[in-house]
């Protein structure tokens, strides 16, 4: 646990040292507040309008803004390593491949903590619409954690098969548009339409952002995660006898 905080640590200050940190939660919490605006405005001038249907219209979007944004987080996070050639060093290092690909993933979800946390004051604004919802909201947040959490394990998947950072972040969006596109096929694609159904992040998400929490939606996420890290991990090991 020790060494997994201490890069953990190290990829932290790597973050706020540089303009990353700052650039993608300014961009994140400005796109987000103005998209709020818009959904307050809609919901206002509607008769049956509510401050519950203006946050899961928000959380539909925020999901949709993170998915452009993660693969900024993760796109240097091994490639730069590689192209720099500190990765050796760090993996001939008394830290095993494990503790190096969890302490960067943690990083890498504390700073989409933060990213998230500078929007918890949205739900409350939404108060003056009606009582609110806490079930939708901390639907809403689970599903966003859950959701990015998929989308930083594939980035930092990525990252590590890679030395080139704008790769690395174009691979990993390519992918997710497709994962979040491709429900809208599952109509149309007969027998393999429930797989296609089950495979896009976007049906799954659905039901978090209208505040409801199922099993089936949670294993996916956390499936999904635990593999791109296991995958991640073998690829750390792999490039050692390359």
């Amino acid at each position: 646990m020790r060494n997994i905080l201490a890069v953990c640590t190290k990829e932290l200050y790597t973050y706020f040292v540089s303009p990353i940190a700052y650039f993608v939660c300014i961009v994140f919490s400005a796109i987000s507040g103005f998209l709020f605006f818009l959904d307050l405005l809609i919901a206002s001038s509607s008769g049956n309008g509510s401050g519950a249907d203006a946050m899961q219209a928000l959380f539909l979007q925020m999901a949709t803004i993170l998915l452009f944004l993660t693969p900024v987080l993760t796109m240097k996070l091994f490639a730069e390593e590689r192209k720099s050639g500190t990765i050796e060093l760090l993996l001939t290092s008394s830290i095993t491949d494990g503790q190096v690909v969890l302490g960067k993933f943690f990083a890498s979800w504390i700073l989409l903590l933060i990213m998230l946390a500078l929007t918890l004051l949205f739900p409350f604004l939404t108060q003056r619409f009606g009582p609110l919802d806490s079930g939708v909201i901390l639907s809403g947040y689970l599903g966003l954690i859950l959701l990015s959490s998929c989308f930083l394990a594939f980035g930092l998947l990525m990252s590590s098969m890679s030395k080139n950072q704008i790769v690395a972040a174009l691979t990993s969006f390519a992918f997710f548009l497709i994962l979040w596109l491709i429900g809208a096929l599952s109509s149309r694609a007969g027998t393999i339409g429930e797989l296609l159904s089950y495979l896009s992040f976007n049906e799954h998400y659905s039901d978090f952002s209208h505040g409801i929490i199922q099993l089936k939606n949670i294993v996916y996420y956390v499936s999904f995660t635990g593999v791109c890290l296991f995958a991640t991990f073998k690829s750390i090991e792999s490039s050692k006898w390359r």
